[in-house]
């Protein structure tokens, strides 16, 4: 089995999210935006894709920052329109960071203007295809997945990977994601997509899509069992991302960023007690030790 030509996937990594791109006869969509510091290659991944066609349209899964942090030069260069989920689009209008959680995290997200909202149930034409939006909450509340029937394909967001999915960072504000986690991959088994799409990671289809979607089930059991898991994660992957953004930073800097990011999460406040600087030097470690990063005295340095 192979993807439809007028899908073009471009697969970036773990700072940027993929971007989707779907070709029209009238010109393309592009689905997710990629973090900001990778907006040149963007720009020129997405010229290369949509083959003299212009861009109309961003369709955002989220707008976490790796998903969203292209929409404002994208806007600004090819005059498209941004389309978003509801969940989050009163803290857009104000551009609040706070409660966006770009300052909490310590990431980039230039502020952007979006033209209309996407709601599940709604219909999306794209790629000559039609893709209704489905509900994907977990983690994020906001976040929603597009799904083509007549194609079997699936563009799974951070709710589904080929090796599990994204943080559940509600829980880590004292707001339930778990249960929706699971939900949402319940959804995804009734839906038994041919192919899957996922917001990170190659596109993956036929029995990688069930083991996947056991591990996925298999791995939010555990979380479940003992909730600290899902901070200790999500602190990992918090310090991980902004290392692949600076790609150098001492104990001072991560230290500051554990207590950046403990401020405001009821969940890791009350499952780190101890000084940021002993939480920083324990997550250099658990980078290290996961190939995350190499370390120079008191420097950590992303992997090349």
């Amino acid at each position: 089995m192979t993807l439809p030509e007028q899908i073009r996937v471009l697969e970036r990594g773990w700072l940027s999210s993929n971007n989707i791109v779907f070709l029209d006869d009238d010109g393309a969509t592009v689905v997710d935006t990629g973090y900001v510091t990778h907006l040149d290659d963007t720009i020129r991944l997405i010229d290369e894709a949509r083959e003299g066609r212009p861009l109309r349209r961003i369709v955002n899964t989220h707008i976490h920052s790796d998903h969203a942090g292209g929409n404002a030069g994208l806007k600004a260069l090819h005059g498209c329109e941004v389309w978003i989920p509801p969940g989050e689009a009163e803290l857009v209008d104000v551009w609040d960071e706070d409660r966006l959680s770009y300052r909490r995290t310590s990431q980039l997200c230039p502020p952007f203007r979006y033209d209309a909202l996407i709601h599940p149930n709604d219909t999306l034409r794209l790629g000559g295809e039609d893709w209704r939006v489905l509900p994907a909450a977990g983690h994020d509340h906001a976040m929603v997945m597009l799904w083509c029937e007549r194609l079997g394909i699936l563009l799974s967001a951070d709710a589904l990977w080929q090796k599990g999915f994204g943080v559940i960072f509600p829980e880590l504000a004292g707001i339930p994601g778990f249960a929706e986690q699971k939900a949402t991959l319940d959804l995804i088994g009734q839906l038994q997509p041919r192919w899957v799409i996922p917001g990170h990671g190659a596109p993956f289809s036929g029995e990688a899509v069930d083991a996947a979607l056991m591990a996925a089930h298999s791995r939010i059991d555990w979380l479940m069992e003992e909730p600290r898991r899902n901070s200790d994660n999500a602190l990992k992957v918090l310090l991980a991302f902004k290392l692949l953004e600076a790609r150098r930073l001492t104990l001072p800097e991560l230290a500051d960023m554990v207590r950046t990011s403990v401020q405001g999460n009821v969940a890791m406040q009350a499952h780190y007690p101890h000084e940021p600087e002993v939480m920083a030097a324990f997550m250099a470690e658990q980078l290290v030790r996961a190939g995350a990063a190499t370390r120079e005295g008191d420097t950590l340095i992303a992997p090349r």
